[in-house]
């Protein structure tokens, strides 16, 4: 029976992914389940006694949020990975190879970062890294993965910083950027809600995150007619705390009063941020990237607030006419049944159907070269998730979609950005 323990020094090793395949049967699948709630509730993390990669399993790791204000991201997005790892396992692992995660915890402090990615590839040996959260730590941990030669796959950021041209050879994404995202806004907010760019404002992380999010922002309003970034009012705040108070400030005073704020940050501040701006008088329609979690955000803003988009970068989770929500939907059920569906559980699992993807194509056991070599070898491919996704050698992000929601009743629906101009007080 696998035994659940805290491990010390913040190193937690998910080992259940690894033995589902003798839990996923009738029999045993409740006790699987009911294992899996009090994991995904409590934080309690598997420890397993060997950290060495056997001939028998593919040892990956992750370095991610799993305490502070952004820990329901990292836990979404481990969550997420580990579902796709189990269902796998249930149906007999990898060419007969059982998948095995090693989640290491940074809190979202890239000084955390660095010493777990050494950790995991110089001590446990990882084949890859995947799902890590957040772009601050991704700075930190691309020359390591670079370095090591190592594959950082699919994190959980938009930053231009892993999406250079051509592409670090260890450095491959899935999802689309934040310039895209914020393009994708600015252009919605011009286009069909008629705003002046002047009109629009930002409130960012003051960190590579939040940067990578404005100068998107600040990229597509210059080509829709933007004479000076000058012109625009931009409050930031700093990572890992709540202290938005001046940033608000900076907004409530600007020359120009802003229609619309888009926003790029985690979602204890931005909640906190949109609740001050709506006690304050602030009409704004607030826009975050997808970054932010949805799931957390709408729970810390309620049923009553509205005027709220966030772009995703995967489909609704609730989408079920699409195959891959579907297969989510499947897992949800019967891996983790008291977890709510949400977009970045969804991402995690989408990164780890497509890194499986790319393991069933490699003859003999995966070697860190040939798995880069798979995923790169894919080309167009389907994942099931509405659209057609692409990887080889000059292309490592597999996927350039941006999906719409907004904030319905404490929960994100989808919409079409034709309709924005109706979310916008005139």
């Amino acid at each position: 029976m696998l035994k659940a323990t805290r491990f010390s020094g913040r190193h937690y090793l998910t080992r259940w992914a690894s033995v589902a395949h003798r839990l996923f049967n009738p029999s045993s699948l409740l006790f699987f389940s009911l294992f899996l709630s009090t994991f995904i509730a409590t934080g309690v993390w598997a420890q397993a006694s060997e950290v060495e990669s056997s001939q028998e399993e593919i040892l990956l790791g992750m370095s991610t949020a799993l305490s502070g204000p952004a820990e329901q991201l990292g836990k979404n997005m481990l969550l997420g990975v580990n579902m796709q790892f189990a269902k796998e396992n249930s149906q007999g692992g990898i060419n007969g190879r059982q998948l095995r995660l090693i989640a290491m915890d940074d809190g979202y402090e890239p000084n955390r970062t660095a010493p777990n990615m050494r950790t995991l590839i110089e001590q446990d040996k990882v084949l890859a890294v995947i799902g890590n959260v957040g772009t601050p730590t991704a700075i930190s941990a691309i020359p390591i993965a670079n370095e090591k030669q190592t594959l950082l796959f699919a994190p959980y950021t938009g930053a231009g910083v892993l999406r250079k041209t051509p592409p670090d050879r260890y450095i491959i994404n899935y999802r689309a950027s934040y310039a895209e995202e914020t393009s994708t806004m600015v252009d919605a907010l011009i286009k069909h809600a008629g705003l002046k760019p002047e009109e629009i404002a930002f409130f960012t992380q003051r960190d590579g995150y939040g940067d990578a999010g404005y100068i998107g922002g600040i990229t597509a309003l210059l080509k829709n007619g933007l004479k000076s970034k000058s012109q625009v009012v931009h409050g930031r705040y700093e990572r890992n705390t709540l202290s938005v108070d001046n940033a608000l400030a900076d907004i409530i005073l600007a020359e120009v009063t802003p229609k619309a704020i888009i926003m790029v940050g985690a979602y204890a501040p931005c909640a906190r941020f949109i609740k001050l701006a709506r006690e304050s008088g602030v009409n704004a329609l607030f826009l975050n990237v997808s970054f932010v979690g949805s799931a957390p955000l709408a729970k810390q803003l309620g049923e009553s607030v509205k005027g709220v988009v966030v772009t995703q970068v995967v489909p609704h989770p609730e989408n079920l006419s699409l195959p891959v929500v579907k297969e989510y939907q499947d897992a949800l059920t019967a891996f983790a049944p008291d977890a709510l569906p949400s977009f970045g559980s969804l991402e995690g699992y989408i990164a780890a159907k497509i890194m499986t993807k790319a393991l069933k194509t490699i003859s003999g056991k995966p070697t860190r070269e040939s798995l880069i070599d798979a995923l790169e070898a894919l080309g167009k491919f389907d994942a099931g998730v509405g659209n057609s996704l692409y990887f080889d050698a000059n292309s490592h992000q597999a996927s350039h979609m941006v999906w719409p929601t907004r904030l319905e009743k404490g929960k994100f629906v989808s919409f079409e950005w034709s309709d924005i101009a109706s979310f916008i007080e005139q």
